[in-house]
């Protein structure tokens, strides 16, 4: 099919069910506000957690502060997965409408919640935990295929760069409303979650739906004018052509789309290594000073983590700095490089204070606050974005919906049990020694980054598909 474009053409496109000209940059802004909101009900729980823990009568109840910590999370991994097959099967573009609507719900829910009532708020946060689900895998997804391949790196790094600032933002709201009576500070601390929510519903309306969405169910036309938005002056005959070529093939090898098909010979190296890279973020322990940031400082210099409320707000600049950082660098230097460093980086902050600590038990326990912030800071430039960069970009076309579903479940399956475990682990041994835990998983994630993780920077989602099955095919060759 031959194209032509018009100088506007070059700047917007015009979604056919709503009929109104959107710009690129609002395209790619709002495509990954999803993040927005994401990073926000990472974070209010950090600031909301000291005034319902004085309002609750909390304090010692460990497990009762972890399953209403990570309640969130194991409701994502449902939403993560779950997320890819509606996905494929209405779009990226209404799946993320749903979750909105879904986050502004439960964020409303959660600002009423009956008091001490620790069964609602569970409940409340596994629904909302689907919406959250669903972002952690929509967002990126749908951004690596609106995005070209010399900036995918730099665009989907958009998406952390809107996580963090959601969290920037929870710790913020944390501050200001800190002063509030001690209930109403938590509630609306939550409640806040649905402004964020409705702006993402209203700006995703006037989204128009992936290209290689599009192509896959035949409403070629469309794809092709969101392809002439998206690539001004560029080849884009060719690349329509690529993801064409893709889906014939598989369609005339008679393979089905199937939980069973993601460990399939040619697909299988590839998921591994996105939905491994995707386990490793989470086990790696980041979540445990986002969440618990104002009891871990509690606990080393015996101030109230009322008090606290400040260094989850040094935590979110820091990550901020780190997402803007990446963006300037996100396509200058490979993935696995940038992996290697952080988590080398990372592992060396949590094992370095249980080491002090054991050689100088005297020594100023605050030393462990000064080395998670310089975990924070490599986390926030390497693994945190990275791991979303290679979600979006590693998985075959048609397996990019469970593929990017069971990664994100896998985050979340992580996210949770560190949610849950670590307010137990702390209250069983010193802080140090949990930490150093973590520092050896950042460690064996370096080494699974080296040995099992691909190359992708400056490639195209077929060019790594191809060189995937090349690979596949050349090991069962080697085994008969």
């Amino acid at each position: 099919m031959a194209s032509t474009s018009t100088p506007d053409d070059a700047h917007t496109t015009q979604e056919k069910s709503t009929g109104r000209r959107v710009s690129t940059r609002f395209i790619y802004f709002f495509g990954a506000f999803g993040g927005i909101l994401f990073g926000y009900d990472i974070g209010v729980m950090t600031g909301a957690l000291p005034f319902l823990q004085e309002d609750w009568d909390l304090a010692g109840n460990a497990a009762a502060i972890g399953w209403i910590t990570s309640s969130l999370m194991l409701g994502a991994v449902l939403g993560g997965a779950l997320s890819g097959q509606l996905s494929d099967r209405i779009g990226r573009r209404r799946a993320i409408l749903a979750a909105a609507v879904v986050f502004a719900l439960g964020s409303v829910l959660l600002g009423i919640t009956p008091h001490q009532s620790i069964a609602f708020m569970v409940t409340v946060r596994v629904f909302l935990g689907l919406a959250v689900g669903a972002a952690s895998a929509l967002v990126p997804a749908y951004m690596s295929e609106m995005a070209p391949a010399r900036l995918r790196g730099r665009l989907s790094g958009l998406n952390q760069t809107m996580i963090v600032s959601g969290m920037l933002l929870s710790y913020l709201m944390a501050w200001v409303l800190q002063h509030l009576p001690t209930t109403l500070a938590w509630r609306s601390m939550l409640a806040m979650a649905a402004v964020p929510a409705i702006v993402l519903f209203l700006g995703v309306l006037r989204l128009p739906e992936s290209p290689r969405f599009l192509i896959t169910h035949g409403r070629d036309d469309e794809a092709y004018e969101v392809l002439r938005t998206l690539r001004p002056g560029g080849a884009i005959e060719d690349e329509a052509r690529e993801i064409k070529e893709t889906v014939a093939a598989e369609t005339a090898a008679g393979e089905r789309t199937s939980w069973a098909s993601l460990f399939q010979g040619r697909y299988r190296y590839l998921v591994i290594a996105g939905a491994g890279v995707a386990a490793f973020q989470q086990f790696q322990g980041a979540n445990a000073i986002f969440y618990y940031i104002p009891l871990i400082v509690e606990e080393a210099s015996g101030t109230a983590a009322q008090s606290a409320l400040l260094w989850p707000i040094v935590q979110g600049v820091i990550l901020v700095l780190g997402s803007l950082l990446f963006l300037a660098i996100a396509d200058r230097f490979n993935r696995r490089a940038l992996l290697t460093l952080g988590g080398l980086v990372m592992g060396a902050s949590f094992l370095l204070p249980a080491l002090i600590h054991w050689v100088a038990p005297g020594a100023n326990p605050m030393l462990l606050v000064a080395f998670l912030s310089l975990y924070v800071a490599f986390y926030s430039f390497t693994w945190a974005p990275l791991t979303w960069v290679i979600v979006g970009e590693v998985f075959p076309l048609m397996i990019r919906g469970r593929a990017a579903g069971l990664a994100s479940s896998l985050n979340w399956i992580g996210s949770f049990l560190v949610g849950l475990l670590f307010p137990i682990m702390t209250a069983s041994m010193p802080q140090p020694a949990v930490f150093a835990i973590f520092g050896v998983i950042c460690l064996l994630g370096v080494v699974f980054v080296r040995t099992r993780v691909p190359e992708t920077r400056g490639r195209t989602l077929e060019e790594i598909e191809e060189s995937a099955a090349l690979r596949e095919t050349g090991k069962e060759s080697q085994s008969l």
